[in-house]
Formats: C-alpha cells, structure tokens, sequence
C-alpha cells in the first residue's frame, strides 16, 4: 500500500538579518537576558535541538583552542559542534558568571533546575515580538527552537558547505534529510538561474570587433 502523500511546505529560517535583530533584544544588564543571549547564540550557530540545549551540561562545553560542544543526541549518539570565536567568548563569560558544577545545565532556570521545553518556547517567542518592530519580516515568520535550528543549517549551506558535512554537524542520521534545505533556499536556485542562458537569446561566444582588436594588441 503506498504512503498517503501530504503537502510539504517550506521550511522556516532565519537569515543573518532577522537573527542579529533577535539577538539584540536580550537586556545584558539583567542575569536572565546574558543567559537568554548566550542560549540564542549556541542555538543558532551550532543547530542543537532543543532537547539537546536542556541537557548541554557545563562539562560538555570545552573552550580554548578548538572549542567545541559535546552533546548526546538521538540514539544515543555523541557528537562535538565547533564553536565561532564570538560563541566561545560568550559562553566563557557566561560560564564564569553562572559558575556551575560539571554536571550542572549550562543553562538553568532561575530555580537553578533545567530550562523545559515550554520555557525555551516561550522565551524565543518573547524576544520574537519585540524583534519585529525592527525587523518586519519576522512578522512573516513563527520562530520555535527548530526554526534556529534550519538557521544554522541554512547558514552552512549558503555559505558552500557540503550536504553530507551539515547531516553530521546537525546529527541527521542521512545525508537525504537535508535535502528539504536545497529546496528552502531562494538564493542557490537564483545563483543557478544565473548561470543558465536567458530564454530566447541565442547562445554564442563573443566576438570583439576590428577596432577593439587593434587597441588590444596595441597594449
């Protein structure tokens, strides 16, 4: 019996526009909004699934040179995501303030637990609102924890990452499950339609006049 076949829509990411507007709303003044920065930093730039940013401990993150994140997701599996110079300094400033042991969450909640899943949710949604009065297309967008995942995904890909580097940097267990990025991505199918020949012209090399000719051997 064949599957049902359901309509798929496009994905939703954010571009480095939209992110950079999120990324400003957080107050730095505050314990919650350096927190709440750092976690929207380390969620874009490495694509960790929410799941996996609740159980990031702070032994998981190692700093210095070739920093990284440890994290254990689907099936069970370890991986490592390298960390950006501007990542790294502001987890180990976090990491300093927050001051917690190994085992504890990189990111607590004020009771000092684990954020939950609703409690990400929420505060993505929070800084969200407030982003859109400056950034108007993220009144066009619903923006969850996955979406800054496709962010950091599409962000790979634009800038000529290979499909099967992006499968093992998001933990996807195939390469064909990053397919759904080519599709989202305006500007690779822009960049190939340049590339092709304008319908209704007539391909052909070309051919320089006499007169550029004789200037051109003059030089």
């Amino acid at each position: 019996m064949p599957n049902k076949r359901h309509e798929r829509r496009p994905i939703e990411f954010l571009n480095r526009e939209e992110f950079d507007a999120l990324l400003a709303v957080p107050d730095l003044s505050t314990w919650l909004g350096r927190r709440d920065r750092a976690l929207l930093l380390v969620a874009v730039q490495t694509g960790l699934r929410v799941s996996e940013l609740i159980g990031l401990n702070c032994q998981d993150v190692v700093l210095g040179t070739g920093a990284h994140v440890r994290c254990l997701g689907k099936g069970r599996k370890q991986r490592c995501t390298p960390l950006r110079p501007e990542t790294a300094t502001t987890l180990d400033a976090w990491l300093r303030e927050r001051h917690g042991q190994p085992e504890q969450p990189v990111f607590p909640s004020i009771r000092g637990g684990r954020l939950s899943r609703d409690e990400i949710e929420r505060l993505i949604t929070k800084y969200t609102n407030v982003a859109k009065e400056t950034c108007p297309s993220l009144k066009r967008k619903k923006v969850s924890p996955h979406v800054l995942r496709h962010a950091a995904a599409m962000d790979l890909l634009q800038h000529g990452v290979d499909r099967s580097v992006i499968a093992l940097w998001l933990g996807h267990e195939s390469v064909e499950t990053t397919q759904m990025y080519l599709h989202a991505d305006m500007r690779l199918k822009e960049k190939a339609l340049s590339r092709t020949t304008p319908l209704g012209v007539k391909p052909g090399r070309y051919r320089p006049n006499d007169k550029l000719l004789v200037f051109l051997e003059s030089l």
